[in-house]
C-alpha cells in the first residue's frame, strides 16, 4: 500500500529502506555488512512490496540502488527514490544532481532533499540551492525538493516554507536523535502536514539504539497522524523481515 506525501502529488511505500544508518564520507552500516548482503537486503525489501528507497550522495548508497535495481528486474516507475545532497551553491547541487542521476542509472528522482540543515536560516544560506532545485522540478529532472533537518530550528523554518514539498524529520518514542521534545518535534511536523507538505519520519529505532525496542517503536510511528511514511536502516534482510512482521502485527491488531 503506498500513502500520498502531502500534496506533492507523489506516494510511496509506509515502509522505506534507509542505506545510511551511521553514515558519512560515503560508508554506512550497510556498506560495512559487504556488498552481496546489501543488495540482498535491497532486492529482498522489493520482492516484500518496499518500493521507497532513501538514498544520500553522503551514504555512497547511489551504485547499490543501480545495481540492485537491474540484478531484480526493478521498474523504476514502481519506485519512489528519495536522496539528499549536502551542495550549499546553485553550481554545486546542479553538478549533484547530473552525478547522481548517473550513479543510479535513473534519468530522475522523485524526491531530492537539502540535507542535514542545523540552522533556522537555510532558506537564506542556501536560496540558491533552492532555486536550482526549483527549476529541476520544472524540466522533470526531479518530482519535488525539500529538506532533512536534524535541528528544532531548521525543522520549524522547514514547516512554515512554502518551498518545501518533503519533508524529513527525526523522531521516536524515545526522544533519541530528536531535535526536541516529542511535543515540540509531533507540533511542528503536523504544522507541516497541515501545510500540505508530505512529511517522513527518520530515526524510529533511535538509530539503531532501541532495537531491542523496536515493536514499541514501530506501533508509535504507525499511531502518529503527522508523518505520511517513514525510513529505517536495516543491515540484513532478516532485520528487515522482522520490521515488517512487526507492522503487518500491528496493523491487525
Amino acid at each position: 500500500m503506498r500513502c500520498a506525501l502531502g500534496k506533492s502529488g507523489l506516494s510511496c511505500t509506509r515502509l522505506g529502506v534507509g542505506t545510511g544508518t551511521r553514515a558519512w564520507n560515503k560508508n554506512s552500516e550497510q556498506i560495512r555488512q559487504g556488498r552481496e548482503t546489501f543488495l540482498k537486503t535491497l532486492t529482498h525489501a522489493y520482492e516484500r512490496g518496499i518500493r521507497y528507497y532513501d538514498l544520500s550522495d553522503s551514504y555512497g548508497s547511489h551504485e547499490y540502488l543501480r545495481d540492485a535495481m537491474a540484478e531484480a528486474g526493478m521498474k523504476r516507475e514502481d519506485l519512489f527514490i528519495l536522496t539528499k545532497s549536502r551542495a550549499t551553491t546553485a553550481a554545486e547541487i546542479q553538478a549533484d544532481l547530473d552525478r547522481m542521476r548517473q550513479e543510479v542509472n535513473t534519468d530522475y528522482f522523485d524526491v531530492v532533499l537539502l540535507h542535514c540543515l542545523t540552522t533556522g536560516d537555510w532558506p537564506e544560506q542556501l536560496a540558491g540551492c533552492m532555486d536550482a532545485l526549483s527549476e529541476a522540478q520544472q524540466k522533470g529532472v526531479i518530482k519535488a525538493k525539500g529538506v532533512s533537518c536534524h535541528h528544532l530550528h531548521a525543522l520549524q523554518a522547514a514547516a512554515k516554507h512554502d518551498w518545501v514539498d518533503i519533508l524529513l524529520g527525526r523522531i521516536n518514542p524515545f526522544g533519541t536523535h530528536m531535535d526536541g521534545t516529542q511535543e515540540e518535534i509531533k507540533a511542528v511536523l503536523g504544522e507541516a502536514r497541515a501545510k500540505g507538505k508530505g512529511v517522513i519520519g527518520m530515526k524510529i529505532l533511535g538509530e539503531g539504539k532501541h532495537a531491542a525496542e523496536r515493536e514499541a517503536c514501530l506501533k508509535f510511528a504507525m499511531s502518529l497522524e503527522c508523518i505520511d511514511a517513514f525510513t529505517i536502516g536495516f543491515r540484513n534482510a532478516g532485520e528487515l523481515d522482522d520490521i515488517i512482521h512487526i507492522m503487518d502485527k500491528a496493523a491487525s491488531g
